[in-house]
């Protein structure tokens, strides 16, 4: 072979291993990020409806969280009515699910039916009907809870189905809003009550939150600030609460849903989400 052949073969040779270096070197394509499997569990605020037994809603907080590109809702399982005892649990709650969602423990109280009595009875009736309720809740900050042992327990079967799972766990907005401290009307006292009930069943809910920590991945979100000039019985902008009317009573209105799901947002990671919560 001639000089000039020999480096022409020694110049395909290199070109050939270089080839070779950049195919077998090459990167992958980044991976698209996995969707997020999401479970929503709870009682007629988590379904989005007031109606029974099992609908749920396409302004409820769980249609609206999944919108959000890797989040996929794959079962929303809550039901008006639902209790710490009879929240159901679905098979789609597994190692898979990686967000779940959970309101539940106002109808233990039977809070809305309390609401209710309160507006139709007199004040006693209304304390009476509130006094049921506050046995269930027990003393918060300091002392026993029947309804936070019971959601101490939910909270670990909850875990135990779904172990890969972030859980976020929503309190309650108050009801009314507050009266004046100078009203002192019997309809004030009513209100002052049943908010003072919600008050406590939210402190119940995020002490048994709290104490869950130590054993599951678990978060309390807080509903009353974003609720706040928004209760039943606010002067300006009342959008985000459905009046004492109609089966959806007690209940928020798509715009309360929105500032529901915004909430539970604050608690996820921002890789989660389309928008980082700020």
């Amino acid at each position: 072979m001639t000089a000039r052949g020999r480096l022409l073969s020694c110049l395909v040779t290199v070109v050939m291993a270089l080839a070779g270096f950049v195919t077998a070197g090459a990167l992958p394509a980044a991976a698209a990020p996995s969707a997020i499997q999401y479970v929503a569990l709870g009682d007629s605020y988590a379904a989005g409806t007031a109606i029974q037994p099992c609908t749920q809603s396409g302004i409820g907080y769980p249609a609206l969280i999944d919108l959000e590109s890797r989040i996929e809702l794959t079962k929303n399982a809550a039901c008006s009515g639902a209790t710490t005892e009879t929240v159901v649990l679905p098979p789609e709650l597994n190692s898979e699910t990686r967000l779940v969602t959970l309101t539940v423990g106002a109808a233990n109280l039977g809070l809305s039916d309390v609401a209710v009595a309160c507006l139709a009875g007199t004040l006693p009736d209304c304390l009476k009907a509130i006094g049921t309720a506050q046995r269930e809740l027990g003393d918060c900050p300091g002392g026993e809870s029947p309804l936070g042992g019971q959601l101490i327990t939910l909270y670990g079967k909850v875990a135990e189905k779904a172990p890969n799972a972030r859980i976020v766990v929503t309190g309650y907005p108050l009801l009314f809003e507050p009266p004046a401290d100078t009203d002192d009307s019997e309809l004030a006292a009513k209100i002052r009550a049943i908010n003072e009930a919600t008050t406590t069943l939210n402190c119940v809910i995020e002490r048994a939150v709290t104490a869950a920590k130590d054993e599951v991945n678990i978060h309390y979100v807080d509903v009353t600030k974003v609720f706040e000039k928004h209760s039943i019985g606010c002067t300006n902008s009342c959008t985000l609460f459905i009046y004492p009317a109609g089966p959806e009573a007690f209940h928020p209105t798509e715009a309360g849903y929105k500032a529901y799901a915004d909430a539970i947002k604050t608690k996820l990671p921002n890789g989660w989400l389309d928008k980082p919560s700020p």
